[in-house]
Order: structure tokens, then C-alpha cells, then sequence
């Protein structure tokens, strides 16, 4: 499916919930990524971001439907998801140094799972420490190791 079908499909998502937004679409082998303009980002963001994800996981099944393959879908509304992927850069960076310190386990609760993501990409190829994840849905942690 070419890129202009996503474009013309996303617009018509946010047409539809009465939201205007400009946009920007970028496509790779698995994730499409759209970048919003709009007034409208706290109620596109949603508490604790809550609704944005829900948001993505709507418009992938759209355009999973429409173009018969599945592809995850991500959506930037005002720098939101960069200022927190930098937030939990720092939140890795700060468990790390607490493991070493204690020379213990450190538990990261409460993260959702592409924000576990972020903090396992931070510290992957860190010769100190590992992380792993734990534990079944909401009850999932992260966990910084020393090595």
C-alpha cells in the first residue's frame, strides 16, 4: 500500500473524532509514525497518555484492515513521547547508578510497554548493568541488574 493511502486513512481518523491536526507520516518496514499539529493534544494525549495509546492501537488495526498487513503505529503530539523517551533515558540512567550503588535489584513499576522499551534500548549495551522484564500484565516490571 503506497504511503498517500496511509495519509488519506489517518486524516479521515481524525476527521472523524473531530479532531484537526496537521500531519506529517513516515513509514518503515514495520512502524508508521505520525507527527500531529493540533490544539488539540491534551485530549489526544489523555491522562498519563492513556488515550494516545489507545489511539495507536485503533488507527493500526485501521490500517491493518484497509491495507492487509500489520504495522505498529506511533503518534507525536506535542513532543510528548520525546520528552518522556528522554525522561526514561534518565529514569535508566538513575536506576543504573542506584543498582551499582546498592549492589542490588532495581524495580521500575507502573511503565508501560513501550516505555520498558526505551529504558532496555538505554542500558542494552552497558557493560555494568542488564535489565529484564518480569511478571504478567499490569503486574509487569523492569528490572536493572548489576552484572
Amino acid at each position: 500500500m503506497a504511503k498517500y493511502k496511509y495519509i488519506k486513512q489517518i486524516e479521515k481518523f481524525f476527521n472523524t473524532l473531530g479532531i484537526s491536526t496537521g500531519l506529517k507520516v513516515t513509514e518503515d518496514e514495520d512502524l508508521v509514525s505520525v507527527a500531529l499539529e493540533t490544539e488539540d493534544t491534551g485530549i489526544i494525549i489523555g491522562y498519563h497518555g492513556e488515550t494516545l495509546e489507545a489511539l495507536q492501537i485503533v488507527l493500526s488495526l485501521i490500517l491493518a484492515k484497509a491495507s492487509g498487513e500489520f504495522k505498529r503505529v506511533s503518534i507525536e503530539v506535542g513532543d510528548y513521547k520525546k520528552n518522556r523517551e528522554e525522561w526514561l533515558e534518565k529514569l535508566a540512567y538513575d536506576a543504573k547508578e542506584k543498582a551499582l550503588f546498592n549492589k542490588k535489584e532495581v524495580y521500575l513499576t507502573d511503565l508501560k510497554a513501550w516505555e520498558r522499551r526505551v529504558v532496555h534500548i538505554a542500558l542494552q549495551n552497558d557493560e555494568e548493568v542488564s535489565t529484564e522484564s518480569s511478571g504478567e500484565g499490569k503486574e509487569r516490571v523492569l528490572i536493572v541488574k548489576p552484572k
